[in-house]
């Protein structure tokens, strides 16, 4: 009964969790952990299946011996001294049937209720992936959305000025520090660099078109209209100008979560970025709700 409160407990978390967070990382976290809980069902459904299978090799060894012992009882009935214990024997043997009887009927039940759980996970992890199918689906299409944008973004604005950041981004930037006017960006061109890979998935220490971490695409992509930039997001800060967000221009450089993280700014109050392991290069917005609250600053090279 232990066992199978914490299961369903353990069960409730986990769908309280997606609840709370339907993003497609909540839904893997939540596809990990039902399959670990069926894991740790089949572990009990082994055991349950062997003690069956022990309660009815004991049911049937009482049966042998209770076949043997009816033809000493024919024999012992001819021998009055041993008459007793034959008849004591008799009624032992017919308890201990009776109990085992009741012992394969329970194991029977408690691997008929297991098997029910496990059914019960499986079809949960199931509708569990066919929801991160759809949010990946969803945020493919979205992707491809805001990559189209970008890119005539990005082509119509190459011979304009700098343009000015949303007015949502400056009216948040008010505790960011006052920043000099900063030259104009020199480096737009990067924006349809960076644009080619999006897809390319996201990989700790890379720095090449097999696989990047956030730092290494930044590093990469510079590198292609000949700047050299270090393999790490705070060496990353320490170069080039400062930027406030009111004043972003494409290619500028902006920093994240206590510079554990970094993008190019692409225009339009969004960057392009290597998020995190198993996700890819994508688009992302400096409102959306973490960047927004982890927002460290920016740099123009």
């Amino acid at each position: 009964m232990l066992l199978t409160a914490l299961f369903v407990a353990a069960s409730l978390a986990s769908v309280r969790s997606a609840a709370a967070d339907p993003s497609i990382s909540a839904k893997q976290a939540e596809a990990q952990s039902v399959l670990a809980q069926i894991q740790e069902i089949d572990g009990q459904l082994s055991f349950a299946i062997e003690s069956y299978n022990l309660a009815n090799v004991m049911l049937n060894r009482i049966d042998a011996v209770d076949r043997v012992s009816s033809q000493d009882a024919r024999v012992l009935r001819e021998v009055k001294s041993f008459r007793a214990q034959a008849i004591e024997s008799k009624r032992r043997l017919e308890r201990a049937q009776k109990a085992q009887v009741q012992v394969v009927a329970d194991k029977a039940a408690q691997r008929s209720s297991i098997e029910g759980q496990l059914a019960e996970r499986q079809r949960l992890l199931s509708s569990i992936k066919d929801q991160i199918a759809s949010l990946q689906a969803a945020e493919q299409r979205r992707q491809e959305r805001l990559a189209a944008e970008a890119q005539a973004r990005f082509r119509a604005t190459q011979s304009q000025p700098a343009e000015a950041a949303p007015e949502a981004l400056i009216q948040s930037d008010s505790v960011e520090e006052a920043i000099a006017p900063p030259p104009d960006a020199r480096y737009g061109g990067v924006v349809g660099i960076a644009m080619q890979y999006l897809g390319t998935p996201y990989v700790w220490g890379g720095a090449s078109p097999g696989g990047f971490d956030c730092s290494g695409f930044i590093m990469y992509v510079y590198s292609q209209v000949g700047v050299s930039l270090p393999h790490h997001a705070a060496s990353q800060y320490g170069m080039g100008t400062p930027v406030s967000r009111d004043q972003l221009q494409a290619g500028d450089l902006v920093f994240f979560n206590g510079l554990g993280h970094a993008g190019i700014y692409i225009g339009g109050g969004q960057f392009i970025h290597a998020p995190h392991t198993g996700d890819v290069v994508k688009i992302s917005s400096l409102s959306d709700s973490w960047y927004a609250s982890t927002w460290v600053g920016a740099r123009r090279l």
